[in-house]
């Protein structure tokens, strides 16, 4: 007599998968005042309560050639207080409403977020108001603000990850804004309070804004409130980016940022892709997901589950506003970072070369698509989503085709994508690690530049 395996009795009993079922849109209007903000209203009644997210097409991208980090700084300030409220008034309003407030900024926009219980909703619309008109940029909590953000530079420049992703934007983009990532010590220690104030009296307007709401309410009274509350906002003109030429490499390069003393070497490479508008964003998303983007993918299931290497390498497709590029990344042993790059080309080189499987491929659209499902089942996830439509502008219809789309993609979608758009030939390549332990490795990859934590080249 034979006994099943419990793996065999397992996969016997499992029910199979069922048909994916279809996504619920919430009702969704999209308007724009007389002053020229954009409003979208998305109604979704699961709980009581909003998300309101007000959008400013300027990030840190627009000034990073004078102050870099001055969009997120100002966003930081912005919270502080108002003409009317002090910051800590601000936080009790907070606090009777039962409602969260947050602000921040990125490369191309800066934004003031807030929730909070529906029958709150004019009283959150309001404050995000007067955040976004009022804000007093009080001098001491300016000063405050800049001693943070020192001591958080401070921090980033004995931390791997981040002088990986520094020293990668600037060698993939040149002379571009969006090579800067984040300011030195001296230029913070520089800022001035009136040139935070300048950069919101110039990009906090409403021709350059969008406001999401997302909730329980009715789309009818929302719309009179918005209207009520920021009608009378005056319009004006936000300045826009001035881009420049990006690099064209040619070959493999290495940029080996020396950290001493350190037992794990941070790698990242990539190229220059495409941004979302792109018609070929999802056949690449695609490719990406099954070469690194997600968690059963061939770079994983290659240098963590066989070799070892690292914990949770991944790739990744990044789009911002008016460029787009693709990463690999990993932490790794000190001993094995030649032997990773080796296994990343490889994993690279052989998508760009065969068909996928069908069965590999279907693990991805459906990878793909339940991702997609989870991130807009709740009000942020659904805010965050709206949000890339519009701020990126892409078409009405992006969400609700999104899987759809996806689905459709076959095996030759994905090989085109990759052939076209993860550039192993060209590829740069950042290492930073102890220059003792991992020079000798990484001059087999590429021409090697050596640079110090605070972006000095060394000889």
């Amino acid at each position: 007599m034979t006994t099943a395996s419990p793996q065999t009795a397992i996969s016997a009993t499992a029910p199979a998968v069922g048909p994916e079922r279809p996504v619920a849109w919430p009702h969704r209007t999209v308007r724009t005042l007389a002053n020229g903000m954009q409003v979208v209203l998305a109604e979704q009644h699961t709980f009581p309560k909003i998300g309101i997210e007000l959008f400013f097409r300027s990030g840190n991208a627009l000034v990073s050639r004078q102050s870099p980090d001055l969009a997120e700084l100002t966003a930081r300030l912005v919270r502080t207080g108002t003409n009317s409220r002090t910051s800590r008034q601000i936080e009790e309003d907070l606090r009777r409403m039962g409602a969260n407030l947050g602000t921040m900024a990125g490369a191309d926009s800066s934004a003031i977020a807030i929730s909070g219980l529906s029958e709150f909703a004019d009283k959150l619309l309001a404050m995000v108001d007067d955040l976004a008109r009022n804000a007093a940029f009080p001098a001491d909590e300016f000063e405050r603000e800049r001693r943070q953000r020192l001591e958080e530079l401070r921090i980033d420049r004995t931390t791997p990850g981040f002088l990986a992703s520094e020293r990668f934007r600037r060698v993939l983009f040149g002379e571009h804004p969006y090579a800067v990532v984040a300011p030195t010590e001296a230029q913070v220690e520089a800022y001035q309070r009136d040139a935070l104030v300048a950069f919101y009296r110039e990009n906090y307007v409403p021709s350059n804004a969008l406001l999401i709401v997302v909730g329980d309410f009715s789309t009818a009274r929302m719309m009179e409130l918005v209207e009520k509350t920021f009608g009378a906002w005056k319009a004006g003109s936000a300045p826009s980016l001035a881009e420049t030429e990006l690099p064209r490499p040619r070959g493999r390069a290495v940029h080996l940022v020396h950290l001493p003393g350190t037992v794990q070497t941070e790698i990242m490479l990539g190229n220059l892709a495409i941004t979302r508008q792109s018609p070929d964003w999802r056949r690449a998303v695609l490719a990406n997901a099954i070469y690194g983007g997600a968690f059963n993918s061939r770079l994983v299931a290659n240098i963590r589950e066989q070799k070892g290497y690292t914990y949770s390498p991944r790739s990744s497709l990044h789009g911002l506003r008016h460029r787009g590029y693709f990463v690999v990344h990993a932490a790794v042993r000190n001993d094995v970072v030649a032997a990773t790059l080796t296994e990343m080309f490889y994993e690279l080189d052989r998508l760009r070369s065969l068909p996928v499987s069908e069965g590999e491929l279907a693990d991805a659209r459906n990878y793909l698509s339940g991702v997609f499902s989870l991130g807009i089942a709740t009000q942020d996830g659904l805010l965050g989503q709206l949000s890339t439509v519009y701020l990126d502008r892409l078409s009405e219809d992006y969400l609700e085709t999104f899987r759809e789309k996806i689905r459709a993609l076959q095996a030759g979608d994905v090989l085109e994508a990759a052939r076209r758009y993860f550039d192993s030939a060209n590829a740069q390549i950042v290492i930073v690690g102890d220059r003792a332990q991992v020079e000798q490795q990484a001059i087999l990859f590429g021409d090697v530049k050596v640079w110090d934590t605070h972006g000095h080249a060394i000889a």
